[in-house]
């Protein structure tokens, strides 16, 4: 088989859970294996894969695909074991600073977020996500890629929760008119965020670029309040781009975002902004 079709993704060593879950489920694989008096490469055969990637998986060192557990549970008359580890597997095949930001945006009641260089990760379509990583020099590796893409895609479960959270995006105009991948990447994008914002939940503003005043230049914001009154926010502005949660830096936050929002078109004005960039991409 390819290298494009090995069944996982390589483990962060800095990830300590990660890289105990992935060396737990790899000693149940080889134990399991053992057991029935199959060598690794009679398994890789009966799976369609090879040796080497069957001591890969064994040894901690690949977190192995949901369809790999499901194959190697059946060939090990596992009884489910190695089936119900897919949940914890399915946590650390992403990075641990993106399950770490999943898990505050799943606890928080209301979202502020502002991105002035890309399309905001939680409003990205899985085909400009995957361009804006493929764009990245020095050049990511595809396990990178396809892992920084699944990660964006399942960030989006914040919109399926009940009761839901008060979320509010601002995105910059030339965000939403570079081609990035694409014209129809880019349509499709753009047709996305329209979806996205009829969501009574969700607002979407869009800052002009022929705005004289912009009291965003000085980078992104990101402000999660929760439901004990607690909050933490972000900015390269502030604490060098750290998560803070001091009242008085995310005083400041909160300010900069307010000021954004009233420079902005108003939401129904953006939906009308949106469309007419539709109808020209």
């Amino acid at each position: 088989m390819g290298e494009e079709e090995e069944p996982g993704w390589e483990v962060d060593p800095d990830d300590d859970w990660g890289v105990a879950v992935i060396t737990t489920v790899g000693r149940q694989l080889r134990l399991r294996r053992e057991a029935v008096g199959l060598r690794a490469a009679e398994f890789g055969r009966v799976v369609g894969y090879g040796e080497d990637m069957v001591y890969k998986v064994e040894s901690g060192r690949r977190i192995p695909r949901p369809e790999f557990l499901d194959k190697a549970d059946e060939v090990l008359s596992a009884g489910g074991l190695l089936a119900a580890m897919k949940e914890d597997v399915a946590k650390v095949r992403y990075p641990k600073r993106v399950r770490e930001l999943a898990q505050l945006e799943a606890k928080a009641v209301e979202l502020q977020l502002y991105d002035p260089l890309n399309v905001h990760g939680l409003l990205q379509t899985p085909e400009y996500a995957r361009a804006l990583l493929e764009m990245r020099r020095p050049a990511y590796t595809e396990d990178v890629v396809e892992r920084g893409v699944a990660a964006r895609v399942a960030r989006k479960s914040v919109f399926q929760r009940d009761p839901a959270p008060e979320i509010s995006f601002i995105q910059d105009e030339w965000t939403l008119l570079r081609p990035l991948g694409g014209r129809k990447v880019l349509r499709r994008q753009l047709e996305h965020l329209l979806m996205v914002g009829q969501l009574r939940n969700v607002e979407i503003q869009v800052m002009p670029m022929d705005r004289e005043e912009h009291a965003g230049v000085a980078g992104g914001i990101e402000v999660l309040k929760f439901e004990n009154g607690s909050a933490v926010g972000r900015s390269p502005a502030v604490a060098n781009g750290r998560p803070v949660d001091e009242p008085r830096q995310l005083r400041i936050l909160e300010l900069r975002y307010g000021i954004i929002r009233a420079q902005a078109l108003t939401p129904r004005e953006s939906t009308t902004f949106i469309e007419r960039l539709l109808g020209a991409a």
